[in-house]
């Protein structure tokens, strides 16, 4: 500790305080109107179910279809895509094969107050099966007709990427939106052969989701490249959403809704909002306590408490805009509160140990020295204990596919697969405050302190809890 430079302190802090300032304001870029999240704010927390509210819907094969193990796995795959693309990359879904049924819950979306779940719901059950079809023939009801009906060209299966573009009308000067199409090597060449005999002719060739037409044009020459542009009335939210839907690919069957039922958030917040606030009084109480008690290292801890609490809400955010953000639950916030009291604790340890050498007649650097290298072996085993809850809580509650589930399956093998949110957020949570406590409340701590303590006017015992000089 004696080759901690002086600046350290100062280097530490700011440090603390850019990762606050980015981890609650973000950075982002805005390009028309499309915003790109380089790093995430606190804007971006995902809330649960028990908080922000959200659905509970359970998916079904329509009647007198018995879907077999392999469709059921096609469809959560496809499911687990679309809601992806949909924004919503905290969801639970599980599959049960006994009952052919597809449990999937989702809060609703962050910063979207008209979020339709009724519409989302609709949307996951569509089967969205692209198909190229010939002509542009159609019944009473708008499905296809005639040779529409009998001639596929291509289907959403020969779809290697769907990504949305555009192109500038040259008439009007305005942005055209569409989705363009990239087809396997089979695709192609049916799609070559389709383009080549209707050229011959001005055919039609139409574009179909599902039973509904999307687009159709006038085949005027042949495409032999594979590639195929979708156009329409687009928006670029509609052409992303149709992209979506294609990358996503089709489900093996229609999915019926069994049960749905939205939850309400309302009681959900108002627990947010008090735990929110009693946490901010609690910590601003614990800070001025630990000042009172401690002086100095008190400050220090305060410093480092900072630190450890933006560390947990950036671990929850994903920080970086191509990092999923985690799901925030009532017990995710008990999990940091916990871990806060994990921090204050390591600190108290720390701090009496430093006291007493104080006592002894230690000097300041031997006194630093020696309370945190006897205080290490206590937070040590205190963090290790509540690493090892929060672990088995992830991996009993965390969903099936996941590394922590898979790697203690030996211990759950006699029981159900069970997905619990909201204790997989509060072991999550826990593991990531503890984690955070070592680096912070450990060591960050630690150097700020050594630092610090370098200054001649910081070398008065008294600061640190100890005699004062005479």
């Amino acid at each position: 500790m004696r080759r901690i430079n002086k600046n350290v302190f100062f280097i530490v802090v700011v440090l603390i305080a850019v990762f606050a300032l980015l981890t609650f304001m973000g950075v982002s870029t805005t390009y028309a109107d499309i915003e790109t999240k380089i790093i995430k704010s606190v804007d971006d927390i995902r809330w649960g179910i028990d908080i922000s509210g959200g659905v509970d819907v359970t998916f079904s094969p329509p009647e007198g279809v018995e879907a077999s193990s392999e469709q059921m796995d096609a469809a959560k795959a496809a499911l687990e895509m679309r809601l992806v693309n949909l924004g919503i990359t905290d969801y639970e879904l599980y599959v049960d094969k006994a009952d052919y049924d597809i449990i999937v819950r989702f809060p609703w979306q962050a910063g979207e107050e008209e979020f339709d779940p009724e519409a989302a719901v609709e949307e996951l059950g569509e089967m969205a099966e692209l198909t190229f079809r010939e002509g542009y023939e159609m019944d009473d009801l708008g499905q296809p007709s005639g040779v529409t009906a009998e001639n596929v060209i291509v289907t959403g299966d020969h779809v290697v990427s769907a990504t949305v573009s555009y192109m500038i009308d040259e008439l009007t000067n305005e942005i055209q939106y569409g989705v363009s199409l990239e087809l396997d090597s089979e695709g192609a060449q049916s799609f070559a052969e389709a383009t080549s005999r209707l050229a011959e002719s001005s055919g039609v060739i139409s574009t179909w989701m599902d039973y509904d037409c999307i687009s159709y044009a006038t085949v005027s020459e042949a495409i032999s490249d594979g590639k195929a542009f979708i156009s329409g009335d687009f928006t670029y939210d509609s052409a992303k959403e149709l992209a979506d839907k294609i990358s996503a690919g089709a489900l093996p069957y229609k999915l019926v809704t069994s049960n749905f039922r939205v939850i309400s958030a309302t009681m959900g917040v108002g627990a947010r909002n008090a735990m929110l606030i009693a946490g901010l009084i609690a910590f601003i109480v614990v800070c001025l306590y630990m000042i009172a008690m401690y002086r100095l290292p008190g400050v220090i801890a305060s410093i480092a408490l900072v630190g450890q609490v933006v560390g947990s809400i950036a671990c929850i955010t994903g920080f970086f805009g191509n990092i999923p953000s985690f799901t925030l639950t009532i017990p995710g916030i008990a999990g940091i509160v916990l871990s806060i009291g994990m921090g204050v604790d390591a600190n108290v340890l720390t701090f009496e140990r430093i006291k007493e050498e104080l006592r002894s007649g230690k000097t300041i650097n031997s006194a630093l020295e020696l309370g945190y290298k006897r205080a290490w072996t206590s937070i040590f085993d205190g963090n290790l204990t509540i690493v090892f809850v929060a672990i088995i809580l992830m991996g009993a509650f965390g969903p099936p596919d996941s590394l922590l589930a898979k790697a203690m399956s030996w211990l759950y093998f006699a029981f159900p697969a069970t997905i619990e949110g909201t204790i997989y957020s509060f072991g999550y949570t826990l593991l990531v405050g503890v984690i955070l406590n070592f680096v912070f409340g450990v060591s960050a701590s630690r150097l700020m302190l050594a630092s610090i303590s370098k200054f001649k006017a910081m070398r008065n015992p008294k600061l640190y809890g100890g005699v004062s000089v005479e």
